[in-house]
């Protein structure tokens, strides 16, 4: 594999949902990144994907536009929900059960950041799972 140091999200294949998209736009099988990989999630309003979790992974959620609710269990299992906008940080510590749900009239934007590289493959095996390829594949 080249490197490749700038991908832009149209450029790469989408990970489609019943609740919106993932696009993986650095990791492993993207530009060879191997600590960690990241991409970009749209949520379309009324949406947001079901509680789950990473085991052995961590992830970062930043919101980049929209506001919703974003609930991540405490150590003791508690859900734990705030109200986010762009601008804010979420934490996600390893195998911590968590979920994102747009409670807006307009759509979500995340950047999200997973460490080690790995979990965003395993969305492969969800039910409504659609690979999206871009217009010039």
């Amino acid at each position: 594999m080249s490197e490749t140091f700038f991908v832009y999200p149209e450029a790469v294949d989408r990970f489609a949902f019943d609740w919106g998209h993932l696009t993986v736009t650095c990791g492993p099988s993207v530009n060879g990144a191997g600590k960690f990989s990241a991409g970009v999630v749209h949520v379309p309003p009324g949406q947001g994907h079901a509680r789950h979790n990473h085991p052995g992974a961590e992830e970062i959620i930043y919101v980049l536009e929209g506001n919703g609710e974003q609930t991540v269990e405490d150590t003791e299992g508690n859900p734990i929900t705030e109200q986010v906008r762009a601008g804010c940080t979420i934490f996600v510590p390893e195998a911590r059960f968590h979920s994102t749900l747009n409670t807006s009239d307009a759509p979500m934007k995340l950047f999200v950041v997973y460490s080690p590289a790995g979990p965003e493959e395993l969305l492969r095996d969800l039910p409504d799972f659609r690979l999206v390829h871009p217009p010039h594949k």
